[in-house]
């Protein structure tokens, strides 16, 4: 092999230490946006304004009693427990608030550097195209944790601030210490995470198929909530646990005792399922794309 021919092939293979630079890069990049720090702090204010609205709700009275068994249903004992504020606000932010913002920042992954016209300049760079889509994907679902643990962690510290800590009465009417409580919390937020990589995905797709981040970011927040519609006509029941949206709410089984795991693991395997195929369609469309900007 030539001198030329090894320098080139160099180029073309970047070290692990170059390639988890430019992933930082990413990561400094997208959380320094503004676009990014005021869909935070969105994610970051329902708890607060769910739990003002409980608290005033339900000053100089008592809860309801507990909750049987969706989502929404933990705010009847968010007054009895502050920890309950983390799964109300959870249940509250992911048909909508969470998918949103996963899908602005998946939507202009992409189509936003090409509509700025910096893609063309990061191919340039070492990175490739594979390597390149990789770590956008991986910023993504960075974000989706980040912007989960934003909610759980404004809702607990809320919760803690207006309402009393201790034993949680779980769902199936059982007590448990506010340790393994905190427990599922967090187990919950990580599931709520994971929920979000088929959206990810899809919002990453997108971006691969137009050069104007507005219109990768509106179509995939236009995907998201015609699926949400989709799945509450009963007459597509059919086809509705297809969709990514359908088993998001099953995190909720985490407070049964015991866990009922069955739509917990369907979920996961939609999920994974959605990842595949729109991450693969993601990566054809980007490394056979003719890149002009």
């Amino acid at each position: 092999m030539s001198r030329a021919e090894a320098v080139v092939s160099e180029v073309r293979q970047p070290s692990p230490l170059w390639t988890f630079g430019l992933f930082r890069s990413e990561l400094v990049t997208t959380f320094r946006r503004w676009r990014t720090l005021a869909l935070l702090a969105v994610l970051a204010a329902v708890p607060i304004l769910v739990g003002i609205a409980v608290k005033i709700e339900t000053s100089g009275g008592s809860p309801d009693g507990p909750g049987r068994g969706g989502g929404p249903a933990f705010i009847s004992q968010i007054t009895n427990n502050g920890l309950f504020l983390v799964f109300t606000a959870l249940a509250a932010t992911l048909p909508f608030f969470l998918p949103m913002a996963i899908g602005v920042i998946a939507g202009d992954a992409i189509a936003g550097e090409a509509n700025s016209g910096t893609l063309r300049y990061l191919l340039v760079a070492p990175a490739g195209r594979t390597r390149l889509l990789l770590t956008k994907y991986t910023t993504v679902m960075t974000f989706c944790l980040v912007a989960t643990l934003v909610v759980a962690v404004s809702a607990l510290t809320v919760g803690a601030i207006l309402f009393p800590l201790g034993e949680l009465t779980t769902i199936s009417g059982t007590q448990i210490s506010f340790t393994e409580g905190l427990g599922r919390a967090v187990l919950i937020a990580l599931i709520v995470a994971v929920s979000l990589i088929g959206v990810a995905a899809l919002g990453l797709f997108v971006s691969t198929l137009t050069g104007s981040g507005i219109a990768a970011m509106a179509t995939t927040v236009g995907l998201l909530i015609t699926v949400q519609i989709l799945d509450q006509i009963p007459q597509l029941h059919a086809i509705q646990p297809y969709f990514f949206s359908h088993y998001w709410l099953s995190f909720a089984d985490l407070m049964r005792d015991p866990v009922y795991w069955d739509d917990l693991v369907k979920n996961l395997e939609i999920q994974a399922l959605y990842a595949a195929v729109f991450g693969s369609a993601a990566w054809a469309r980007f490394t056979s794309k003719d890149i002009t900007a």
